[in-house]
């Protein structure tokens, strides 16, 4: 059995993929509160950078910017080589980046091929590409976490969301595939459905909505973090909806 070894909470360095907006920028601030070190990934580099000067100001140890695309096979080696020689080895890995795919969204019969392709790219082989690097090393230390960021498209067939939903519903049993290969070497991997948040990307799937029905994303993000925190809360190979999750006071 490895001898599993996980920082204390300020050592911790995290990796969260989609960090330029919503849930992503939200988890790396609630990281940065904490004095991580933290590598965020996104498209757009103003964007990102601007993060990193927020995560910084919240008290991150250290905070880098990676303006890369989860979705091209040829950026993961570059994100996990940068990350890790700026940030140092990463315990905490965050697949938070998806695609929805063109707005407005199409029946599942007339999305086109190459956005279905697009949203398996982004949503599940980027993840499963960037596991097979970052999950690697951390395996070879002995600990670490591994969260895959669903949705309830993942288990509901909602129409419209086609290209969407399969390629959650690939994530969620990749997540659980992950924990079954990489418990016995300290990695814990769960895949974590944050809700309807206030977002922009639940903006434009869904023009109409009540901005005061849906969740804000710190608050989302400080419960994700509780479950990353926790085993026992997030167990290795769980399923869990962050809105039934009990609030977080900090």
């Amino acid at each position: 059995m490895t001898n599993h070894h996980y920082p204390t909470k300020s050592e911790r360095n995290v990796l969260i993929t989609g960090a330029s907006r919503g849930l992503g920028r939200a988890l790396a601030l609630a990281y940065a509160a904490r004095g991580a070190g933290l590598a965020l990934v996104a498209r757009d580099a103003p964007a990102v950078e601007a993060v990193v000067r927020e995560a910084r100001a919240a008290g991150a140890r250290l905070a880098h910017a990676i303006a890369a695309d989860v979705g091209e096979k040829e950026a993961i080696h570059r994100i996990a080589a940068e990350a890790q020689a700026v940030v140092g080895s990463i315990d905490v890995l965050v697949h938070n980046a998806s695609t929805l795919g063109p707005s407005p969204l199409a029946l599942l019969l007339d999305t086109e091929c190459e956005d279905f392709q697009r949203a398996i790219e982004v949503n599940v082989l980027g993840p499963f590409r960037l596991t097979k690097v970052i999950g690697a090393a951390t395996a070879l230390r002995g600990g670490g976490v591994i969260v895959h960021v669903s949705s309830d498209a993942a288990v509901e067939a909602y129409p419209r969301w086609g290209a969407y939903g399969v390629s959650k519903a690939a994530l969620d049993h990749l997540a659980r595939l992950v924990d079954a290969e990489l418990a016995d070497a300290g990695v814990r991997s769960f895949a974590i459905d944050p809700g309807e948040m206030d977002t922009a990307m639940h903006r434009e799937a869904v023009p109409g909505a009540d901005p005061d029905t849906l969740a804000r994303p710190d608050d989302v993000a400080r419960r994700i973090v509780r479950a990353i925190e926790d085993p026992v809360l997030a167990p290795g190979g769980a399923r869990l909806v962050a809105t039934t999750m009990a609030e977080v006071v900090s």
